[in-house]
């Protein structure tokens, strides 16, 4: 047997927010989201993004953004950056997407493993 143990493996972290824009707030949604972008590419461990509108189907949310980190240590830091740059603008984004009528799904994903044999 070896005394070497095997090196952790570092997964990507996925975070995917899913968002129902009403019309009259898409110009300061996309504005917003942009600005956001902007500050989240700039962090240590950011990998990429996408930011998807639906064009198509029978979907309940018009906007997507999908973030890659490199790791689920990177969220907290990229977290912490956010709410300094809202800081900074004074903004509550809660309370915006409640003002501007859109709703929300947030949540971090990692990679399906597959199913155990």
């Amino acid at each position: 047997m070896s005394s070497q143990s095997k090196p952790a493996v570092v997964a990507p972290l996925y975070r995917i927010n899913k968002y129902t824009v009403p019309l009259e707030a898409r110009q300061q949604f996309v504005e917003l989201v942009d600005k956001t972008l902007a500050v989240i590419r700039k962090q240590d461990g950011y990998v990429k993004d996408l930011f998807l509108e639906q064009h198509a189907g029978p979907g309940q949310f018009d906007f997507i953004t999908l973030i890659e980190f490199a790791s689920a240590d990177v969220a907290p830091k990229v977290a912490a950056a956010l709410v300094e740059f809202d800081r900074q603008l004074g903004l509550n984004r809660e309370a915006l997407m409640k003002t501007l009528g859109i709703r929300t799904d947030f949540a971090s994903y990692r990679a399906f493993g597959g199913l155990a044999a």
